[in-house]
């Protein structure tokens, strides 16, 4: 019940506009311990730019690369091989919510210097096991349509496969060092 003292956050708004609901608005995106989120959209990686999992820099570097946003994070985490990207994508103990995530679109993008071109992972088409060859050696060409996927799969060999269908062995990073038993 209200005596006619109590001001109601409605009551608040129609004495005192639009203009007042505003700044207070403001004034409450403010308190956000985080401060506001960045859109998620892809950007461009610099010069500088290393993959989350090795520390190696992309643009040393040849095939397509990826870049995933974590809700709370200013800048995305880079992914110097898109079968990085994927495993990070697909494992089951992945806990942090997950804003977006991009590869490059390899119809588009140079092999050899890719840039640009982002598509979202979710959405891809993949050629896995081609005889090209990305920073970590076989990796996932990635493609925004199934038919430049084909095409590409055509000239390079492997398979293609929509990201729906992907599972996680097919992106295992468990190889390396130890596995190598020539060592």
């Amino acid at each position: 019940m209200n005596d006619g003292t109590t001001i109601t956050r409605r009551r608040l708004l129609c004495r005192c506009g639009a203009g007042a609901a505003a700044f207070a608005a403001l004034g409450l995106g403010g308190c956000s311990r985080e401060g506001p989120e960045q859109a998620a959209v892809a950007v461009e990686f610099g010069a500088d730019a290393s993959c989350a999992l090795d520390g190696m820099l992309l643009a040393e570097y040849p095939g397509p690369k990826g870049q995933v946003r974590v809700a709370g994070e200013p800048q995305p985490e880079w992914y110097c091989d898109t079968l990085e990207v994927l495993n990070v994508l697909l494992r089951p103990e992945q806990v942090r919510k997950l804003r977006g995530a991009w590869v490059q679109d390899m119809a588009r993008a140079d092999w050899e210097q890719p840039r640009g071109h982002w598509i979202d992972a979710r959405s891809a088409h993949y050629v896995l096991g081609s005889r090209r060859k990305g920073s970590m050696g076989a990796t996932a060409a990635s493609f925004a349509d199934a038919a430049a996927a084909q095409a590409f799969q055509s000239r390079h060999g492997g398979r293609v496969v929509a990201f729906a269908d992907i599972r996680t062995d097919m992106v295992d990073l468990s190889g390396g060092a130890l596995h190598d038993t020539k060592m």
